[in-house]
């Protein structure tokens, strides 16, 4: 699976059911594996400044299906 295949889907808590953002970029071990999905949480409408970005540890990561990916994070 590519990166661009990840950031088209949707980022669900399984604890709140909400919408966590979308992904940005992800961080790598030097082995080659993924640690960590970085997410944009969103926009302020206000300012049109961005909130501060979060991670989603791979380990979180309960479920990746055809349109979302399911965490274990809220």
């Amino acid at each position: 699976m590519k990166l661009s295949d990840l950031q088209t889907k949707k980022i669900i808590s399984v604890l709140s059911g909400r919408n966590l953002g979308s992904i940005i970029d992800v961080d790598i071990r030097e082995d080659g594996t993924i640690e960590s999905l970085v997410i944009e949480q969103g926009k302020n409408i206000f300012s049109f400044s961005r909130d501060v970005d979060s991670r989603i540890f791979w380990t979180d990561i309960s479920k990746i299906g055809e349109d979302v990916i399911l965490v274990k994070k809220d």
